[in-house]
């Protein structure tokens, strides 16, 4: 399943600061209809994203009946982006087989 979106750049203090960027309702309710098919436990899903010209793999974090995309530091520093920043999103939900 193919997913776009665009979002902000979010930050969670917790031990150190994490980024994400929180998935609009609209494509949250297309990732929970496939969910079950491919999460690999604890309700995070597999998917491969790009934000600008970089391309990663990680996993959607359920949050409050959404889903937060971690944004890696290898994403992050390289295009420079920070808290508030305005990201367009492009990721595919990788299915278990």
């Amino acid at each position: 399943m193919d997913i776009a979106f665009t979002g902000h750049v979010i930050e969670w203090r917790g031990p150190s600061p994490f980024y994400f960027v929180p998935v609009p309702e609209e494509q949250a309710a297309d990732v929970r209809e496939v969910a079950a098919a491919a999460t690999y436990g604890w309700g995070v899903v597999p998917v491969e994203a790009r934000i600008g010209g970089t391309a990663f793999a990680t996993s959607l974090f359920p949050k409050d009946g959404g889903y937060l995309l971690p944004i890696k530091n290898a994403v992050r520093k390289p295009q420079g982006l920070a808290v508030g920043d305005r990201v367009v999103v492009e990721m595919t939900v990788r299915l278990q087989p």
